[in-house]
């Protein structure tokens, strides 16, 4: 029987990428917020919600379940990368990076755990922020961070049921929905020993090893895809 994976983010950019490499051969459903996705393989299921707000975290659960009638796999991807320079303090553009990037994996793990059987895997897209902090980006670096943490403690937790959780930590990715400036495409290209900036298909294969049986006593592991940044 086919497994069926969740990807949250799946609209665009890496989440994309993910949904196209389960796509292959598992059951995939995404979750997009304003921006449907174009040009997506046919047979993935897509479910628009806006995962802060109260509710839709059991919504979209219920949608996957109802859907495909089982979830074995669920990949976090969904997002908020903004700056917040202390002197322009926003206190509710901070929280919405922390609900986005920290509390909706919890929200839909809670929502999931009825359905979730041994052999289950949740793989969190962080970032190399989460240690090495961003200029002017200070929650973002921050909630990446959180989110390693809460990892290993749901690895910990979950361990006894057979359930496995893992995260992937991107380097500088490139995406053409939302391109860097050439300078700095070029500073993070001369920091990488790779000598090139990543692209989403680079992790899509990662985070599809770590959700599968050949990475069944691997959990609670923070895997670094970054080409080498920073060696």
């Amino acid at each position: 029987m086919s497994r069926t994976v969740l990807v949250t983010g799946g609209a665009k950019g890496i989440g994309f990428a993910i949904a196209e490499e389960f796509s292959k051969d598992h059951n995939v459903a995404i979750v997009w917020h304003s921006e449907p996705p174009k040009n997506i393989a046919a047979g993935i299921h897509q479910i628009q919600a806006d995962l802060t707000k109260e509710g839709s975290c059991n919504a979209v659960i219920n949608d996957v379940i109802a859907h495909f009638g089982r979830l074995d796999v669920i990949v976090n991807n969904a997002g908020l990368v903004q700056t917040t320079p202390l002197g322009n303090f926003d206190a509710g553009a901070q929280r919405a990076i922390l609900d986005l990037n920290l509390l909706v994996p919890g929200d839909l793990l809670a929502a999931a755990m009825p359905h979730l059987k041994s052999g289950a895997s949740i793989v969190n897209i962080s970032s190399v922020n989460a240690t090495m902090p961003p200029k002017d980006a200070a929650i973002y670096g921050a909630s990446k961070a959180a989110l390693n943490l809460w990892t290993k403690a749901m690895a910990k937790e979950l361990g006894p049921l057979g359930i496995r959780v893992n995260a992937v930590a991107p380097g500088a990715i490139a995406v053409a929905h939302n391109p860097r400036p050439s300078e700095l495409t070029e500073l993070f290209v001369k920091e990488t020993a790779l000598g090139r900036p990543g692209q989403p298909d680079d992790i899509a294969p990662v985070v599809r090893f770590l959700s599968s049986d050949a990475a069944g006593f691997i959990t609670g592991e923070i895997l670094t895809v970054s080409g080498g940044y920073r060696l």
